[in-house]
């Protein structure tokens, strides 16, 4: 007997109990789309934080002191400046103000930088300009705003020219940031940049305790760190302690081997409801060879051989594991798509991980249909002719 022939009767078999074959295959569609809605979720929050690290700027090193026993001045700001593979520093200061204009008032995040923080950390400017090292020597007040504080103080209006209260002292709005949306839990849209020197008078202080350190290549970076490192440790002997160096790669790939291993989770967690639907699809199989064993000894009287008897249950086991591997797809698409929306989660849909999934399906049927399948092939013909 031909394969296309053993395909056809497993269909006409599976036609002719279709409640049964619904729930045998029902397993098979809840492990697979839950395989691929589960790794898409996970998949899809580990492009989300890092595209949110990104954000953060790119080839990025990051030196923060945690004491006051060390401080970042402006010449050891410009020895790490100087270090050979780093093309842009930027020294920032940082609090909370209070911005006003007219009856509207908000707590803001204030930022104290110089003309290089727009490159450093990927600041794009929406409307009018950033501020520049002049700015900074002749400690203009002068402010950028982010997209939300421009919203907020401006509406629909151009902030550009205009002024703006910042901890009661006025300030010539000279550009909006573009939006950034959140990054880490912050938002990057809801800040004040005020050049350095303007900065530390607004915080009442002129300790810098972060530097931004952007590097020339990618490939450089780890040199870089180490230069840094070096720079510092002759700057502040025996105070490691009291800084740290952070490199922007490092972070991303320590986010990426905590979500490879949820991702790995999530999929074996799932990959448990295909087993179980492998198991539905056995004992199914294993009715099915009781109620048909008189057809069974029918056609090996008539001189079907073992081989066919097998390759008969066995391809009605893939066929219906294959069947329930399809649907679950199209339903783990759908459902994604729907949980994307309610939960407003981001998913990312890997077409590796869905054709693994149904692989796996169709594995399954094949590894808990061989028992069936062997038992029938194995029955005497004249028991089961006798078979009541």
């Amino acid at each position: 007997m031909g394969m296309l022939q053993s395909i056809k009767m497993a269909l006409r078999s599976i036609r002719s109990n279709k409640l049964r074959a619904v729930l045998t295959m029902l397993g098979i569609i809840i492990g697979v789309s839950s395989v691929i809605v589960l790794v898409s979720i996970a998949q899809g929050s580990a492009k989300n934080v890092t595209s949110q690290i990104n954000q953060l700027g790119t080839n990025l090193l990051t030196v923060n002191t945690y004491s006051t026993d060390i401080e970042l001045t402006e010449d050891k700001i410009s020895k790490l400046s100087e270090i050979d593979g780093v093309k842009a520093v930027a020294p920032v200061v940082s609090g909370r103000v209070y911005v006003k204009k007219e009856r509207t008032s908000s707590q803001i995040t204030l930022t104290g930088t110089n003309g290089a923080y727009s490159d450093v950390r990927d600041a794009k400017v929406s409307q009018g300009r950033f501020i520049t090292d002049l700015d900074v020597e002749y400690r203009q007040k002068i402010v950028v705003l982010g997209s939300d504080t421009a919203t907020t103080f401006f509406g629909a209006s151009n902030p550009i020219g205009q002024y703006i209260q910042v901890s009661g002292t006025s300030f010539k709005v000279v550009g909006v940031l573009a939006s950034k949306g959140s990054s880490l839990g912050q938002s990057g849209d809801n800040v004040v940049i005020v050049p350095l020197s303007t900065g530390q008078r607004l915080v009442g202080s002129t300790t810098i305790s972060t530097v931004y350190l952007q590097g020339k290549s990618e490939d450089q970076m780890d040199f870089v760190m180490n230069e840094v490192k070096m720079s510092l440790a002759s700057m502040y002997p025996g105070k490691s302690d009291y800084y740290g160096v952070t490199n922007q790669q490092d972070v991303m790939d320590t986010m990426s081997s905590v979500s490879d291993t949820m991702t790995m989770m999530l999929g074996g967690i799932a990959s448990i409801s295909l087993l179980v639907g492998g198991i539905g699809i056995m004992n199914i199989m294993l009715v099915s060879v009781s109620e048909r064993t008189k057809e069974i000894g029918i056609r090996k009287a008539i001189g079907a051989k073992r081989r066919d008897v097998l390759l008969q249950f066995l391809i009605e086991a893939v066929v219906l594991s294959s069947m329930g591997g399809v649907i679950g797809i199209l339903f783990g698409l759908g459902l994604g798509k729907v949980v994307s929306s309610l939960m407003s989660l981001s998913i990312s849909y890997s077409p590796t991980v869905i054709l693994s999934s149904f692989l796996f399906s169709l594995v399954v049927g094949v590894v808990f249909g061989v028992f069936p399948a062997n038992k029938a092939s194995k029955l005497n013909p004249i028991q089961a002719l006798r078979y009541q």
